[in-house]
């Protein structure tokens, strides 16, 4: 388990600021929550993580040590985003199987990971089906089985559930959470769904204007909002005083 520390992390992109010395802690373990409008820098943020992305300024620590000048391949923190971005040409074991193949794993390295891997996400059986033959929620577990495949240290979830109808996003939420428990992988959530960062985090950090607004459990970020801004992200009736 991989503890991150985010050192005044920076971006600008044509000279507008998406994100402003952004300071903070995930525990190894834990499942952090990135909560916030639309446009407020949390993919940005991800893929600063990921390594797909610069910071103009700022540092990033796993377990103490720098890695903002490691290329993604060796931070091991790997990004899931919402689109599943599997390649069509490839079966569902080639897919989870590739970052195993470009590591030049064995062939039989590879289709046991590969296998443990379905199993997890309970798609054993698919190996040999194409992404066009699976469902937006089958699709998006044979990504999270691609992401987990290689053992990475991070895992980074963009908004992965979004894209899914109410019954499908509640079981893959399930899965996935349980999936996040059961490794203790170091794991940030983006989301601008309130409900699902209260539900499943283990702290909620409100991002807003490229800046961290207040970082709690989850129950304090709710009961406790620390700005207006903060409240009205939650969308309840409230007086405000």
């Amino acid at each position: 388990m991989i503890k991150i520390a985010l050192d005044r992390i920076s971006k600008q992109y044509d000279r507008k600021t998406v994100l402003s010395r952004i300071s903070l802690t995930v525990e190894a373990g834990e499942l952090l929550s990135l909560l916030g409008p639309s446009g407020t820098g949390k993919t940005t943020l991800l893929k600063i993580l990921a390594g797909l992305e610069e910071a103009d300024a700022g540092d990033i620590l796993f377990d103490g040590q720098s890695v903002r000048r490691l290329p993604p391949e060796k931070r091991k923190a790997v990004l899931v985003f919402q689109d599943y971005l599997l390649f069509p040409h490839l079966t569902v074991g080639e897919n989870v199987g590739f970052g195993l193949k470009m590591a030049k794993q064995s062939a039989s390295a590879v289709r046991t990971r590969v296998s443990e891997m379905l199993q997890l996400v309970q798609l054993s059986g698919s190996e040999n089906k194409y992404p066009r033959e699976l469902s937006g929620g089958q699709k998006q577990r044979v990504a999270l089985a691609r992401a987990l495949a290689i053992e990475p240290r991070v895992l980074l979830l963009d908004e992965p559930f979004s894209n899914m109808d109410v019954l499908l996003r509640h079981s893959m939420q399930e899965l996935v959470f349980a999936i996040q428990r059961k490794l203790k992988i170091t794991t940030i959530l983006v989301t601008h769904d309130w409900a699902e960062a209260l539900m499943f985090s283990d702290r909620v950090a409100v991002l807003d204007n490229g800046v961290v607004q207040q970082v709690d459990i989850p129950e304090r970020v709710y009961r406790n909002p620390a700005s207006l801004k903060v409240a009205q992200l939650f969308g309840t009736s409230v007086n405000y005083i």
